[in-house]
């Protein structure tokens, strides 16, 4: 089972979408299927392969775009390496074929477009034992940006179409401008003229509503181009039998629609050409995420640092980058220090000290000092990389909110059909003469005010702004469903240990006995836990001083601790009951003790020569942002909870300082799964905050799993959203992108179904009897690109979501800067 995503051809909006996504899911091997009219991408999962999925495109009448990549290769020596090489090109998912051609060492690959980069084919022919890179002249078979064309076109239209509605309806307007036209010209010459111009308009810049809407409508799939070829046709089609042919039509129904034909052509290209423009607004976020890789790198080569081209960059290779400069791929500094912004990749803005031995991820930004660093990953395996495809994965899903409007979309052509065919009827039938002319009016304004566009624009779109953003803030969403799953959760539960808390416990608090040197007990508890690893030892170590006393003698109580000689001294340290067991009075410690335990720390108790010396106290510091978050979750009507494996009082201790609703201690990793089930049937949908790592499974059971990561940790794949920045902040910021991206969708949703469900009654002339209005066609072609520019509009609106000051400055929980 693989995914594959690819660009799609012929799409006009949400009815085009579903049946490309209908064939899709038809087609042999096929699993799931999705199309996204927003950004005309198709995404597949399942087995079949691409041969079975173009076929299954073409023959709907929506062809996927194809796209050519050139390599160039080197080491093939026979037709025995052209043949590994093909069959090694050709595994891959999206690869039509591939064709090498061993006399000029290069390779031509046809590929979905869309479905695999250049830089992974190249890997993989490198991968296969002969080194590759990205040709020259490498060309894609892309089609001309959707902009321009339509900029052409409706400036086109636009000209055509102005003298004859300015003339035509200024004449109504006022009368003397048609006197004047009849006078100069006559009305059957002026016909003739608007017939020209409008005849012109239709077969230039009007051609593709019929190309593509006329061939659906004969095959019984019609879409929102069939709705306006229709319309424009019908007006045409009456407006040129009442020039040239008029003895067909009867009397008194003898007028002329060019003009409602001509706009109503003029104002679609318009607001297509608005669409186009807004939807390459909407996938800003990964134009951005591509744009931050580096054309050229300063490469070694023999000692001396060269300009060369991204791709000829391979793991091992050692890279300069200068001051200011950005980080060409994934590596670890070899030489220099400096400060790296990473704010595009994790969202957090203070810049990330690096040295000898650090990691710096490509796309991110050089301070004022050069680095060395040596390439740890390149192409496809890089971070940013793996965002990118992350942040285009949501972008390509389907929430479950959409499927009332694909419900709709799906049955909608045909029924605005039928229902334009019954208002011609009734208006023939009952309408006040001429009748027929009526009737051509209302059905073409049904037609023309129908189209779908806003419908299968209002999700798709907000989703791309939405995610896209969230990316930007350090939430990656791995899934698009986790919007709206994210938007429905009742209740967040945080794991404690390295989520709420630091993870590396810490000397809190001590207690000696009178007469007793802290320092010095300090020193001797260390001396006797310098040969463990464990992290309450390591906790004791850290926090003493560097000089410690000779321990001989030692021995181990497994589960207990330790017995040995200090200074010729019989000292013991570990657990109270160690202290007990051993024969030790512990009342000198015993307030000291019961204090710490109602704390929730873990104390280690220190005994010398059989009298108890001193008691320490030993926790996992609370994150400075935990309460500040835990407190914004609250004000988002959100409940809290707490799962953790340490004991109950540490537990409780820490859930009474955050303000936190519910807790569960002393679980297991598998026990945590019981307890999120146990929080879904009391409180309702669970969203998990862990560190991906031993928290998978209660990550896979939560309705809703978010792994808190860091830049060079993304690929978490228990979890449906990963918090990029690494801070548990992340949480909220991803529960705000969620609820006002659903917010905007049922916006956009609403305003799609209100418009049909209000403007279709009215097109067809309801309000005619009682007041005598009807909707003119040209109108409804305006109105209904309005909309479609609305709901991207509203979209676009998610690209200026703020990130929530979860531990603003003036909080006492202000987390310092990683």
């Amino acid at each position: 089972m693989t995914t594959l995503r690819f660009s799609v051809d012929n799409m006009s909006c949400a009815g085009c979408a579903g049946r490309a996504e209908r064939a899709l899911a038809a087609a042999p091997g096929v699993a799931e299927a999705s199309v996204n009219i927003a950004n005309h991408m198709a995404q597949v999962t399942g087995d079949a392969s691409p041969d079975i999925l173009r076929a299954a495109l073409k023959t709907a009448g929506y062809p996927a775009r194809e796209a050519k990549h050139r390599l160039s290769i080197s080491g093939m020596t026979c037709a025995s390496c052209t043949g590994r090489v093909e069959r090694a090109l050709e595994a891959l998912p999206g690869v039509l074929s591939a064709h090498v051609n061993l006399a000029t060492q290069t390779a031509e690959i046809r590929t979905l477009d869309g479905a695999i980069t250049t830089e992974t084919l190249a890997q993989t022919v490198t991968d296969a034992g002969y080194p590759a890179k990205s040709a020259k002249d490498d060309a894609r078979t892309e089609p001309q940006s959707e902009v321009d064309p339509l900029r052409r076109d409706t400036v086109i239209a636009g000209a055509l179409t102005l003298p004859v509605f300015l003339t035509e309806m200024g004449g109504h307007l006022y009368p003397p401008l048609h006197h004047a036209v009849m006078g100069s010209m006559g009305m059957q010459t002026f016909w003739v003229l608007q017939f020209l111009l409008i005849t012109l308009v239709l077969v230039w810049p009007g051609r593709r509503f019929f190309r593509i809407g006329l061939p659906l409508l004969f095959k019984g799939s019609p879409d929102m181009n069939s709705l306006v070829a229709l319309g424009s046709l019908a007006a045409w089609s009456y407006s040129t039998i009442a020039t040239f042919l008029p003895m067909l039509l009867p009397d008194g129904t003898r007028a002329v629609y060019f003009e409602a034909a001509g706009v109503i052509v003029t104002l679609i290209l318009a607001g297509r050409w608005m669409e186009a423009r807004a939807k390459g607004r909407t996938g800003a976020a990964i134009r951005h995420l591509i744009s931050l890789r580096p054309d050229t790198v300063l490469l070694s080569r023999n000692g001396t640092f060269t300009e060369a081209p991204l791709t000829d960059v391979a793991v091992g290779d050692v890279i300069k980058v200068l001051p200011g400069g950005r980080i060409a791929v994934d590596g670890a500094v070899v030489e220099g220090d400096s400060f790296v912004d990473e704010s595009m990749i994790t969202g957090e803005p203070v810049p990330v000290a690096k040295a000898k031995d650090d990691t710096v991820t490509g796309g991110t930004i050089n301070g004022r000092k050069a680095l060395v660093y040596r390439a740890t990953a390149v192409g496809s395996n890089t971070v940013l990389a793996r965002i990118i495809d992350m942040v285009q994965t949501a972008q390509g899903a389907k929430l479950p909110i959409q499927a009332l409007a694909d419900k709709v979309v799906r049955i909608f052509v045909p029924v605005v059909l039928g229902i334009a065919a019954l208002t011609v009827v009734l208006w023939l039938a009952f309408g006040p003469q001429p009748s027929l002319g009526y009737a051509l009016v209302a059905g073409v304004a049904v037609l023309i005010i129908a189209c779908p566009c806003a419908m299968g624009l209002a999700t798709p779109t907000s989703i791309m702004v939405g995610t896209g953003r969230a990316a930007e803030l350090g939430v990656l969403f791995r899934k698009g469903d986790a919007l709206q799953r994210l938007d429905n959760a009742k209740v967040v539960a945080f794991d404690k240990t390295g989520t709420l808390t630091e993870g590396r416990p810490t000397l809190v608090d001590q207690h000696c006995v009178p007469g007793a040197d802290p320092t010095e007990m300090l020193r001797v508890a260390a001396a006797l836990e310098q040969g463990s690893d464990h992290p309450i030892a390591r906790a004791i170590l850290s926090a003493a001083p560097a000089d410690l006393p000779n321990v001989t003698d030692s021995e181990t109580i497994p589960g207990y601790g330790l017995i040995a000689s200090v200074n010729g001294q019989s000292t013991l340290v570990g657990s109270e009951r160690h202290l007990i067991e051993q024969g030790v009075e512990t009342g000198p410690l015993q307030d000291a003790i019961t204090r710490f335990a109602d704390k929730g720390h873990t104390l280690v108790c220190l005994a010398i020569n059989k009298q108890a010396a001193a008691v320490f106290a030993v926790a996992d510091q609370i994150k400075p942002s935990a309460k500040p978050v835990i407190d914004a979750l609250h004000a988002a009507g959100l409940k809290v909870a707490m799962i953790s494996g340490d004991n109950p009082a540490a537990a409780n201790a820490i859930a009474r300082q955050l303000g936190i609703d519910h807790v569960t201690a002393g679980v297991r990793p598998d026990g945590k799964v019981d307890a999120i089930k146990a929080l879904r049937d009391t409180v309702g949908a669970v969203a998990f905050v862990g560190d991906g790592i031993n928290d998978a499974p209660a990550l896979a059971e939560a309705d809703i799993g978010l792994a808190i990561g860091t830049g060079t940790d993304v690929a978490i794949e228990a979890a449906d959203i990963v918090l990029s920045s690494g801070r548990v902040s992340g949480v909220v910021n991803a529960v705000d992108v969620s609820k006002q991206t659903m917010r905007n969708i049922r916006q956009n949703l609403f305003w799609a179904f209100a418009y049909n469900t209000a403007l279709i009654p009215v097109a067809a002339g309801v309000l005619y009897p009682a007041f005598g209005i009807m909707l003119s066609p040209m109108l409804g072609a305006g109105a209904m690109a309005l909309s479609s520019v609305f709901v991207l509009s509203n979209a676009l609106r998610l690209r200026k979501i703020a990130p929530v000051q979860a531990d603003a400055p003036n909080s006492t929980y202000h987390e310092a800067p990683a």
